[in-house]
């Protein structure tokens, strides 16, 4: 005799006893030892869904949410949006970068970014001829628990400062000002990165100027002559990453 055919229903899978909502929520909330995206809102300037998201994403930690607080409130550029903070975190950490240097100190929140991701013995150089920016960073280190040798600040501009530093010394670059104080010098910047290293350059997409063949404005032409620049030097291999208000990174290959 043939064995008697399987009905469907009788395949069910038994039902599994209902485990109450708090063990449950114990359970998964258990598998992390901290939150894996921010609870707070993401700054102003986010832009669209996908780019609030990935802010949220980026979990800032408190003394970060403080330094971005300050430098709100000081004039000059917005700080970097958590994305982009992570982004050169993340640049930072695949560089194992031990010497950085940052053109605007933007109220300190790049760098506590920047420190995250560089080796413990790492050094950052944050440079500004805006003292208030300094004075936020020098208190953005300070309520991180930075170590006092982990950091130099330095007044001044780029133009000032760039010979003070030694060529093909640094591992990364980041440049966070307006361009059109740095822009003329980005010989001298690109002549710090040692082969390998990394220049960044932030803000180059803010309110689609770039593209915009009407916009002529001082700063929009000192952003169209730097990607021009990095884009035909043949020792670079770079991108634009549509993050926070743009991100341009380029690789010395040379």
């Amino acid at each position: 005799m043939f064995p008697r055919p399987v009905v469907p229903s009788e395949l069910t899978a038994p039902a599994l006893p209902r485990v109450p909502a708090a063990v449950a929520r114990r359970a998964v909330t258990g598998n992390y030892p901290r939150p894996v995206m921010s609870a707070h809102p993401p700054p102003p300037g986010s832009g669209s869904e996908g780019a609030a998201w990935a802010d949220r994403f980026a979990t800032e930690t408190a003394e970060m949410t403080d330094a971005r607080d300050r430098a709100a409130r000081l004039t000059g550029p917005p700080p970097v949006q958590p994305a982009v903070g992570a982004t050169l975190a993340l640049l930072a950490s695949g560089a194992e970068a031990r010497s950085v240097v940052s053109i605007g100190s933007g109220g300190g929140l790049a760098g506590l970014w920047l420190l995250r991701g560089m080796r413990p013995d790492g050094v950052l150089t944050a440079l500004d001829g805006d003292p208030e920016q300094l004075r936020a960073a020098r208190a953005a280190f300070a309520g991180a628990g930075v170590p006092a040798g982990r950091t130099r600040l330095i007044f001044g501009t780029p133009a000032e400062v760039l010979p003070r530093l030694s060529p093909g010394a640094y591992d990364l670059v980041v440049c966070a000002g307006p361009p059109r104080e740095y822009a003329a010098q980005l010989p001298g910047l690109l002549d710090l990165v040692r082969v390998g290293g990394t220049l960044t350059c932030h803000g180059l997409l803010a309110g689609g100027r770039i593209a915009d063949r009407a916009a002529r404005d001082p700063q929009t032409v000192a952003w169209r002559e730097i990607a021009r620049a990095v884009k035909e030097d043949e020792r670079l291999l770079s991108a634009v990453l549509p993050i926070g208000e743009g991100l341009l990174v380029a690789t010395r290959r040379s």
